[in-house]
């Protein structure tokens, strides 16, 4: 009841809120913020960002009908006291999360025409836009398309070099409620670096996607010394996603388990992140035990992260990669036409994902190849083909072409299967993929041989002994390590410790 002290109350009651949060008490932390913005409304600052907090919690929980109620509450309040820049992000947010990807893009040109036309100071509209473009970018990454993206994502990173040029205390605006800001401006940067790593990765562009998860990490430990906001662990851990990812491709799984590690850890020091990325750590450990051939172990993991997940992009790409186990282990044709039944990308396809729609089709293709039905299995590499040229998805692309290498190959037809696998191998070398080169040499070695070319022949074939070396160095530096153990865990929070111990007996056949 004390004069003058409406801030510290209202920080308070959003502190302790998201100490709540953190501890995965949220049932505790909504009541608080409803109390908190009951009695804040002659406080336009406060209660805008407790409105923003509440809605945010109802998104996380996936009830978006009374996230959108929120939202509206917060944009109606802030046009009443006079505050048009604090109204947008209310209603970009609303318009956006009340309708299907399907129907968004043309609502993403209306509110572009929105913020553009808002006159308002610099600092203020800037932050604005990079809101609006961050939304933006990631609904075109939801739907996988990465070529469409580019533009928005170029100038997202325009935008980002302006506002960090700009001081904060140069401009100070008048209405309390403009003193709201949706993300502080060093929040924002990493943020830009993240989105930017989420499109490289999913255009295949591996280093560049390396170079800008180094500066994200680098800007987030400076920030983690002063700013314990549970934002940035997020940003930190969804960034090791990605780049674990990446390492998987390029041939460095010792360090990609490493940074499993490192992922739970962090998911140690908070239920709430745990509970949030669980599905996506069990996910990144099926894809590692993959490419150290456990089988058994990738089946229990895309298992275990089906069971806690309820986000359909995610869903759809486990059940892809867990349908390339079922192939792999050529004994699971019932578990394996259920899942297909379950991605069949030429009807009722479950996600509205340009890439995991291609990705089905490159599944379905491999399936095909293995039962002997080349043509239906060219058929659906084709569409593969087109789908992720449209887009510029260049590690489906070079996987696409050379399995198309591989049937033009065992079909007699040497001439077409080199057309595919010489850019094949140049694609792989350029993102770049091992296994494709691998692949790749392997089949120009073949090539040559069969076509009498002795010293091309000797060259692929010195080319696949150097990333046989590779692999298999790699390979075993990774089973030897004691995280590997890691690959037996699928229940439960992570396991604390490791002990050092040899992992799985794991067959080195399929590398070689």
């Amino acid at each position: 009841q004390i004069p003058q002290f409406e801030d510290v109350k209202f920080e308070a009651a959003s502190l302790l809120s998201e100490l709540y949060c953190q501890e995965n008490s949220v049932d505790t932390a909504k009541p608080l913020l409803r109390k908190a913005i009951q009695i804040s409304q002659q406080t336009p600052y406060w209660h805008c960002r407790l409105l923003f907090q509440l809605a945010q919690l109802h998104t996380l929980e996936k009830d978006l009908v009374s996230a959108c109620d929120l939202l509206g509450v917060g944009a109606e309040y802030a046009r009443v006291v006079g505050s048009e820049y604090t109204s947008f992000p209310w209603e970009l947010q609303l318009l956006l999360m009340e309708r299907k990807l399907q129907e968004v893009h043309p609502l993403l040109t209306l509110c572009g025409q929105i913020v553009e036309n808002w006159q308002g100071n610099p600092i203020q509209k800037e932050s604005l836009r990079v809101f609006f473009l961050v939304l933006q970018v990631t609904h075109y990454l939801d739907a996988g398309q990465v070529k469409s993206v580019k533009p928005c994502l170029k100038q997202l990173q325009q935008c980002i070099q302006t506002i960090s040029t700009l001081h904060d205390d140069e401009i100070l605006p008048s209405n309390p409620a403009d003193l709201f800001h949706w993300l502080p401006k060093e929040h924002m940067c990493v943020l830009v670096y993240l989105v930017t790593v989420m499109h490289s990765m999913q255009a295949g562009y591996l280093e560049k996607a390396q170079k800008y998860t180094d500066k994200a990490l680098m800007q987030l430990e400076k920030l983690k010394m002063l700013d314990c906001s549970p934002i940035l662990s997020s940003f930190q851990v969804i960034l090791l996603e990605h780049i674990i990812m990446c390492r998987l491709v390029t041939g460095h799984k010792a360090t990609a388990l490493q940074e499993i590690s490192q992922v739970c850890q962090l998911c140690q020091q908070s239920p709430r992140l745990f509970s949030n990325h669980a599905a996506q750590l069990h996910t990144l450990l099926g894809l590692y035990c993959i490419s150290v051939n456990c089988m058994d172990n990738a089946e229990a993991q895309f298992t275990t992260a089906l069971r806690l997940t309820t986000h359909q992009e995610l869903w759809a790409f486990i059940v892809t990669n867990l349908a390339s186990v079922y192939i792999r282990e050529g004994n699971r044709h019932q578990e394996l036409y259920s899942l297909l039944e379950r991605i069949n990308p030429d009807h009722n396809f479950p996600v509205s994902s340009h890439c995991l729609r291609a990705a089905a089709f490159y599944i379905r293709g491999l399936f095909s190849f293995f039962q002997g039905r080349y043509n239906e299995a060219k058929r659906f590499l084709r569409e593969t083909l087109k789908m992720s040229n449209a887009e510029d998805l260049n590690r489906l692309t070079a996987c696409s072409l050379v399995l198309l290498g591989h049937i033009f190959y065992v079909l007699g037809n040497h001439r077409e299967s080199n057309n595919m696998v010489v850019p094949a191998m140049q694609l792989a070398s350029k993102i770049p993929d091992m296994s494709v080169q691998l692949w790749s040499s392997a089949l120009l070695r073949d090539l040559n041989k069969a076509c009498g070319n002795a010293m091309d022949a000797h060259e692929a074939a010195q080319m696949h002994q150097n990333f046989s070396q590779q692999l298999l160095q790699d390979h075993i530096e990774a089973c030897s390590l004691p995280e590997h153990n890691l690959i037996t865990w699928t229940d439960g929070p992570p396991p604390v410790q490791f002990q050092a111990q040899n992992g799985p007996t794991t067959s080195l056949a399929s590398l070689l």
